[in-house]
């Protein structure tokens, strides 16, 4: 196992200069998880959201949303954008809200009525 992280750091410090396209790879923690930073359409970027995938990290997002519906069907639909670090890659979402009871067999610190969220990929952008 040590030989292998060796050889990977090696291969990183022994890059030539000129060569900086490992730099454009997904940065992702020995858990597997990567970090996705929401943004605005002007590019702010608000929070980070982790996951082992970029939907996972946008259905996280998507239960901060404040435009919560009675049910899924009456959730207004609102577009997210995750950027994700360490690439150029910005992902983009619909994602809705909405609240729902909680279940009979729910613990006590449970509260009665829980949000739920849903996304709905609507493609990849690219930055420069």
């Amino acid at each position: 196992m040590w030989s292998i992280r060796g050889q990977i750091f090696r291969y990183i410090y022994n890059l030539p200069s000129s060569s900086s396209s490992w730099w454009n790879q997904t940065m992702v923690r020995e858990d597997g998880k990567r970090n996705f930073a929401l943004q605005d359409r002007a590019g702010n970027e608000s929070s980070v959201f982790s996951g082992n995938t970029p939907r996972q990290a946008a259905l996280k997002a998507g239960r901060r949303l404040d435009d919560v519906g009675d049910n899924e069907a009456g959730a207004k639909r609102v577009e997210i954008r995750m950027r994700e670090r360490g690439t150029n890659k910005v992902h983009i979402y619909d994602a809705w809200a909405w609240m729902t009871t909680a279940p009979p067999d729910s613990p006590s610190w449970m509260p009665s009525k829980l949000k739920e969220a849903n996304v709905s990929k609507k493609g990849i952008e690219r930055i420069d």
